[in-house]
């Protein structure tokens, strides 16, 4: 039988500092006190996350559950300045805003954490800090090493999303409090956007795994983590490794699910959507309510097993079944090493050279880093024409099925003749049609071949030798199919490229892969979760349809330009009738012969109405580079009224040394 539940539009919680963070409640109307589901987001309860709280809190409220979900302080409607991302003040007022739901008359002093990517993040630092009263967590497309698996790098590579999501951040923390609920909401706002952290670059300067990255890294010490965990993403998602390293690594109970999804929660997911709701109801019943709802007994891992589907960057179903395994890991999977030699992938070590040198604008099919976050047009598609560019190497067509669960090593001798370089590693199911499916990558800077803390330069022509180890993935290759490895010193538009254009020469002799080859004797049931309840969406009053587009051209010169835009639509709240409209263009250029021509840039807008009440903001950003530094800038121009009168007009511009990088 549902439980009725009041809807608190605005609270405050405060903080013993005198700052005030802005929640909005969801409160059964229980007899007695009940557990309590915390969300805590810098992206804007009253509009931001307002359509996707719709669908989860009002749900979890009708089950019994008080769901509170509250704005970091700077944003939304929280008074005090925004500074980083899970930075101490962050973490410090979550274990505040824990002490203050345990202590109100509603709640029982059992509170769990959800979230996806941010609150995915914090709720896992949360844990870390073993507050007393939270006690479970749901953790969904999140890191336990914030160097080596988030936005900024990837394998001491920068990734291009670093200046990407500082963008973004730059425009979503430019929003001004609702002045419904702040008086001083225009003095607010003005000192947002005129104090703002330039994130982009200070994330630049920080390009080693320093003490900015291994703060919030919960695999610093695995044993903190004492509450239960269940770690959620999808195969489409860029954040793929979590939910089995804390599977693997936690002494909490723990749980790890990976769908076929994108970066979104599983009920709304475009990709095979499934019933979110359920998974986590049995996980906080069990361990928020001390109910046998059978999460304990869940699978360690449960997995959805893909096959060849045909790649393309829209959002297409996805081929394959789910799988389980009872432990992880497991006694299911065995090592399969696999030799590079002329041949291909071999059986016996080979002899022997192979260069690799490519054109910087190798990647086109690479997809968007983190697919779910635009309106479409985001996935890899068929890696063909990316793989004729690379050096491959790939089986005779297979006489038997293979199938790999977990993240494949490659381990590789060479030589190069750049002091900074890097080599990207791509792991392809090739159907006899020549269709070519991204099953797993990853890069590589080889500086920073024996340590993320300590990189060393290369000396042109000595001898190195490095492992990467490829993201996770289960992937089923059926017969007849062939497996390839393609190896390529550049991966653009996700990794920023090296300096100079390199030359690799591998030495056959100490090059491997080894695949995670699982064999299964019986299947146990995976018990993966069924289709979507039926949930509530936010009515709002749809003003101007979403939609995108992506166009990739090239100029006369031999410049390659990707250009997107995507256009979140307008529309007016049904709570509290704020009209809000925002679109977002992207421009990525580079020259095949010169990597250090690489440019990208950003440009947002946001506009906010009530009856009287008018601001637009535009935030412009661009990156380039030369061989020696990194060119940052950025601009925000705030515009009040119906005549867009200028409130403030600011510029910031960085240029940073490369490095390493």
């Amino acid at each position: 039988m549902p439980c009725a539940y009041d809807v608190t539009e605005t609270a405050w919680i405060p903080l013993p500092d005198g700052r005030r963070l802005a929640a909005r409640l969801w409160l059964p109307q229980a007899v007695e006190p009940v557990p309590a589901i915390l969300e805590y987001l810098p992206y804007r309860r009253r509009d931001g996350t307002a359509p996707r709280d719709e669908t989860t809190h009002t749900v979890f409220a009708s089950e019994g559950y008080a769901c509170i979900r509250v704005d970091i302080a700077g944003s939304g409607d929280s008074e005090g300045s925004f500074d980083d991302e899970y930075s101490e003040q962050e973490l410090s007022d979550g274990e505040a805003i824990l002490a203050w739901i345990a202590a109100q008359d509603w709640c029982d002093g059992n509170i769990g954490m959800i979230g996806i990517s941010w609150g995915g993040f914090n709720g896992l630092q949360l844990a870390y800090r073993r507050p007393e009263a939270l006690k479970a967590v749901v953790s969904v497309a999140s890191t336990a090493d914030r160097y080596a698996d988030d936005i900024h790098y990837m394998g001491g590579c920068l990734l291009s999303d670093n200046a990407n999501w500082g963008a973004q951040m730059f425009a979503y923390q430019s929003r001004p409090a609702d002045p419904l609920n702040r008086a001083n909401w225009r003095a607010d706002w003005i000192a947002r956007m005129r104090d703002m952290p330039f994130m982009a670059a200070d994330w630049l300067r920080h390009q080693t795994r320093d003490s900015q990255w291994q703060h919030g890294s919960v695999c610093e010490d695995w044993a903190a983590i004492t509450a239960p965990v269940l770690a959620i993403t999808g195969w489409a998602d860029a954040y793929v490794n979590t939910p089995s390293a804390l599977a693997a690594n936690l002494t909490a109970p723990t749980k790890a699910l990976v769908g076929p999804w994108e970066h979104r929660y599983a009920h709304i997911a475009k990709i095979a959507p499934a019933d979110f709701h359920g998974e986590v109801l049995t996980w906080f019943d069990q361990y928020l309510r001390g109910q046998d709802s059978g999460a304990a007994a869940l699978p360690d891992y449960r997995v959805y097993m893909q096959e060849h589907f045909n790649p393309s960057q829209q959002n297409k179903p996805r081929q394959g079944r789910w799988v389980a395994e009872a432990r992880w890991p497991s006694p299911n999977m065995t090592d399969r090493v696999m030799h590079l030699g002329p041949q291909g992938l071999q059986a016996e070590p080979a002899s022997g050279e192979q260069r690799i040198s490519n054109p910087a604008t190798l990647g086109q099919e690479s997809g968007y880093f983190c697919a779910g976050m635009r309106f479409d047009n985001e996935l890899p598609g068929d890696q063909s024409s990316d793989d004729a560019l690379s050096a491959c190497f790939d089986t005779a067509p297979l006489a038997a099925p293979l199938e790999i669960l977990g993240r494949p090593r490659l381990r590789v001798e060479f030589s190069v003749d750049r002091p900074v370089a890097q080599l990207v590693a791509r792991l392809c199911d090739v159907s006899p049609e020549g269709v070519s499916q991204r099953i797993s990558f990853r890069p590589l800077n080889l500086t920073h071949r024996d340590s993320h803390s300590a990189p060393q330069m290369l000396v042109p022509g000595q001898r190195y030798s490095a492992e990467i180890e490829l993201n996770e993935c289960a992937h089923h290759l059926r017969t007849g199919h062939q497996l390839r490895l393609a190896l390529s010193t550049s991966y653009w538009p996700i990794v920023w490229p090296a300096p100079q254009a390199a030359e690799i020469t591998l030495h056959l002799e100490g090059c491997a892969l080894t695949l995670p080859q699982r064999q299964v004797a019986a299947e146990i049931a995976p018990q993966n979760p069924g289709a979507p309840r039926a949930y509530p969406t936010l009515q709002s009053e749809v003003l101007r349809a979403a939609s995108g587009t992506s166009e990739r051209t090239t100029r006369a010169d031999g410049t390659l330009m990707l250009d997107t835009f995507d256009d979140y639509g307008k529309a007016r709240d049904p709570y509290h009738g704020m009209v809000v409209g925002s679109h977002v263009t992207m421009h990525y250029a580079i020259h095949p012969d010169d990597p250090a021509s690489a440019v990208f840039a950003s440009d947002w807008n946001f506009t906010f109405e009530r009856e009287g009440w008018q601001v637009s903001i535009d935030t412009e950003n661009k990156m380039t580079c030369d061989t020696e530094n990194f060119h940052l800038w950025r601009r925000v121009t705030a515009r009040e009224g119906a005549e867009g009168t200028e409130v403030l007009v600011k510029e910031w511009q960085e240029t940073i040394p490369r490095g390493f990088l």
